[in-house]
């Protein structure tokens, strides 16, 4: 069972930056495949980024690509994500995820385990 809980989201402007942080507890987060996903209003959620559990491999979407990185610290059961140079259309509620398989994936459908989101309004 892995619990998770996010924060650092908030309201900044266009070109701004902000770091949001998802702590773990259980024991299976440091093999834990890590995502963040978000959901726009009237969207469906859509992915973000994944990391494996060494932190060795990460997935970006392109819409982010470039712009976001996804760590982690096993140590302090924690991943983040980096958001620099944030657009309007990066408004939504990201959510981190976690799964108990080894290999990482895009789809919501496969992660195990979600927090319950944290907001984040880029205005223009």
């Amino acid at each position: 069972q892995v619990q998770l809980v996010e924060s650092g989201g908030g309201l900044v402007q266009a070109g701004d930056s902000l770091r949001l942080a998802c702590v773990a507890s259980g024991r299976t987060f440091s093999t834990a495949v890590m995502g963040w996903f978000r959901q726009a209003p009237g969207k469906e959620r859509e992915f973000v980024a994944a990391i494996s559990w060494s932190g060795g491999t990460t997935y970006y979407a392109d819409s982010v690509k470039g712009r976001f990185t996804i760590s982690r610290d096993n140590a302090n059961n924690t991943v983040y994500l980096q958001m620099n140079s944030l657009k309007p259309e990066d408004t939504a509620v990201y959510y981190c995820a976690a799964r108990n398989q080894t290999w990482i994936s895009s789809r919501s459908y496969n992660y195990d385990y979600w927090g319950q989101g944290t907001q984040v309004t880029v205005s223009s």
